[in-house]
């Protein structure tokens, strides 16, 4: 009896992990059409994107933190800190207690952009969300709440 349970409770978690998937891959597309448009006006790739993303919510990153988050070498993290730093998006500042470490901070006109996205993908996301059935509701609800009790970091 218990293993007939954990496999209706297996195809029942099936089910919730396939429609969640048909609902990121949705969204996902709408947020990305509409990023993809902002971005190219400022000249920023997506991964330039998420980058600034990550230094809006830290002080700095130092290059060695930046290829770790991005899953990039040092060389292709500095590549990416050297466009941004050029359309003045972040900015390059020495540690006080050792000149070579170089850390990285965004910029004002940085948090601009990354601020003026996100809006822009809470606007897509709350347009979908209102436009959802009972059972399109009740799953994105369900991913929420498993989602807020994964660990972080």
């Amino acid at each position: 009896m218990k293993n007939i349970h954990s496999l209706n409770a297996g195809s029942a978690l099936q089910a919730e992990a396939d429609r969640l998937a048909d609902f990121v891959l949705f969204t996902q597309r709408s947020c990305i059409l509409n990023l993809s448009g902002e971005l190219s006006k400022g000249n920023v790739s997506f991964p330039q994107f998420f980058l600034m993303a990550y230094l809006s919510s830290e002080e700095y990153l130092t290059m060695s933190d930046i290829a770790k988050k991005m899953g990039h070498s040092t060389a292709a993290a500095t590549g990416l800190v050297d466009r941004l730093e050029k359309l003045s998006y972040v900015e390059r500042i020495h540690a006080a207690e050792d000149r070579r470490k170089i850390m990285v901070r965004i910029t004002q006109k940085g948090v601009e952009l990354v601020s003026r996205m996100r809006r822009e993908i809470a606007i897509d996301l709350a347009d979908m969300l209102s436009n959802m059935d009972q059972e399109e509701s009740d799953t994105v609800d369900a991913t929420r709440r498993a989602m807020n009790t994964l660990p972080t970091g």
